[in-house]
């Protein structure tokens, strides 16, 4: 079931900015209570996590750095929280696969294939059980775009995988979305936007992943970002990606705006 009951909520009614306020700590704090509820279903793979995370994302561009792991994990535990989601030991999967999603990331390896060796050789290590180590492991491998451009979907995706997945989007769009978009098209020496290069169709799962051929920035808006509200598998990570969709369609529009000299 995705719509497990909510732990608690904070009440913050109104829309002053004291509210506001109250609301970001309820929330931080919310967040914080699960972390440590993770933790404590085995910390040291947690802090081992972050450390395999550190290591072998250091030196990517900063659109798929630790950075991102970090904020995908906060996302996760919080997403969490709002779903009812309880149990360390559920917590745990939803946080180390949630940190170690990217480590293996086909974009960044020599034969644009996903690589699970480092993810695999830290589960062993840190002695999760097989059954653990098998459920993070289906989470990272099922749970990109590519996947569903595929049409190769998780048809009853547990609570877990929706959590972590929607964790990955919410941080693909929205804000921090515009930012890592043009931050990983820079790192390629792509094309802010070219009116001659038009967004593609009916994407596969070949031509999605493809290095040979180059697309624009802003294409990527139309090809995968604009797309994800629409993808969001949890109640709470729906309500959440509302916002950061109107905020993407607004920054597009004043894009094209700019870009033909009319505004």
């Amino acid at each position: 079931m995705l719509h497990a009951r909510p732990l608690f909520l904070c009440q913050c009614p109104g829309s002053s900015s004291t509210a506001r306020l109250v609301a970001a700590s309820c929330s931080f704090l919310h967040t914080a209570h699960i972390k440590m509820a993770a933790a404590a279903a085995n910390p040291a793979a947690v802090r081992r996590a972050e450390e395999v995370v550190e290591r072998e994302m250091s030196g990517r561009d900063a659109s798929h750095d630790a950075a991102h792991a970090l904020r995908v994990r906060d996302l996760a535990l919080s997403l969490a929280a709002e779903q009812g989601l309880s149990s360390p030991d559920r917590l745990l999967i939803v946080e180390l696969a949630a940190l170690v999603h990217d480590v293996g990331d086909y974009k960044y390896t020599k034969d644009n294939a996903e690589d699970m060796s480092i993810v695999e050789r830290f589960l062993e290590e840190v002695g999760l059980e097989e059954g653990q180590r098998e459920e993070i492991v289906a989470i990272i491998t099922g749970m990109g775009f590519k996947n569903e451009v595929s049409k190769n979907l998780n048809a009853e995706p547990t609570l877990e995988f929706a959590i972590v997945q929607d964790a990955d989007r919410l941080d693909a769009i929205g804000a921090i979305g515009v930012a890592r978009c043009f931050t990983y098209g820079g790192s390629k020496n792509s094309a802010l936007h070219d009116p001659k290069v038009l967004p593609r169709d009916n994407l596969s799962k070949e031509k999605y992943m493809s290095k040979e051929e180059k697309q624009t920035s802003i294409n990527h808006f139309h090809e995968k970002l604009f797309k994800l509200k629409d993808m969001m598998k949890t109640e709470a990570g729906k309500r959440r990606a509302e916002k950061r969709h109107k905020f993407m369609e607004n920054f597009v529009s004043e894009f094209y705006e700019e870009w033909s000299g009319r505004a």
